[in-house]
């Protein structure tokens, strides 16, 4: 039996939002010229294939009838890494922000920029 289709977006259709989200609008080959200027060589056939995908799941939409076929991200960046990062926080840290800012600050130590940054937010929030 097939597994079924995942709702969020898998690592690849990840790369190729970011894509559409820096640039808008887009056709699927400037967004494999995109890729592969960043270093990610795909081909043609696999980024539409992706782009297909990401249609179906309502991330992007066509904007045209004509070819070439032009797409628009339906969901924005902030919109969809929330979602990303609300999961994470469920699933790997049991829904504690402060274990996952633990785990965060607990590698190295924040600059002085970071910590001022976050010191901004943190007011922000009061």
């Amino acid at each position: 039996m097939a597994r079924p289709k995942a709702k969020e977006l898998t690592e690849r259709e990840l790369e190729v939002m970011h894509v559409f989200w820096d640039r808008g609008e887009t056709t699927i080959s400037d967004a494999r010229d995109c890729l592969e200027s960043e270093g990610r060589t795909l081909a043609y056939t696999t980024v539409a294939t992706l782009v297909k995908i990401l249609v179906e799941k309502q991330f992007l939409k066509q904007t045209n009838d004509q070819r070439p076929f032009t797409f628009l991200p339906t969901r924005s960046f902030e919109d969809v890494s929330g979602n990303i990062l609300s999961d994470l926080l469920s699933r790997v840290f049991g829904g504690s922000r402060e274990q996952l800012l633990i785990q965060l600050m607990g590698k190295k130590k924040l600059t002085k920029r970071e910590r001022e940054f976050l010191a901004d937010i943190l007011k922000e929030k009061k």
